[in-house]
């Protein structure tokens, strides 16, 4: 497997607009083939900005490959420039990618060689 991370720094005061963005997306996830789950997380909040997460779950690296390559991924992100000026950030996105190593699964059965 292979987990894609997006996090976001927004400036306090914006976070229901990015919430609201995020929630208004047109998924196009679903579509590809290898794609496994999708999550938005919103973490701890500093003074400067509120941290946030956008998670996947990919089959494998190449899986992954393919959905920033696809058309569905243009399509998904054609409209990301009409936020400027709604939305503030202390930077653009960080990308994070990892290979998964090590899976557990909710029955607590493990595979060591996830990857």
């Amino acid at each position: 497997m292979y987990i894609a991370m997006n996090r976001f720094r927004v400036v306090p005061g914006y976070e229901e607009a990015f919430e609201a963005m995020w929630r208004g997306r047109e998924g196009r996830l679903a579509e590809m083939p290898g794609y496994v789950e999708f999550h938005m997380l919103k973490g701890p909040k500093a003074e400067d900005h509120t941290l946030y997460a956008s998670h996947t779950v990919w089959e494998s690296f190449e899986h992954f490959q393919a959905w920033t390559k696809s058309e569905q991924f243009r399509a998904a992100h054609a409209k990301a420039g009409e936020n400027r000026g709604k939305i503030e950030y202390l930077s653009g996105p960080h990308f994070e990618g990892f290979e998964v190593i090590i899976h557990e699964d909710r029955k607590g059965v493990r595979n060591a060689d996830a990857a």
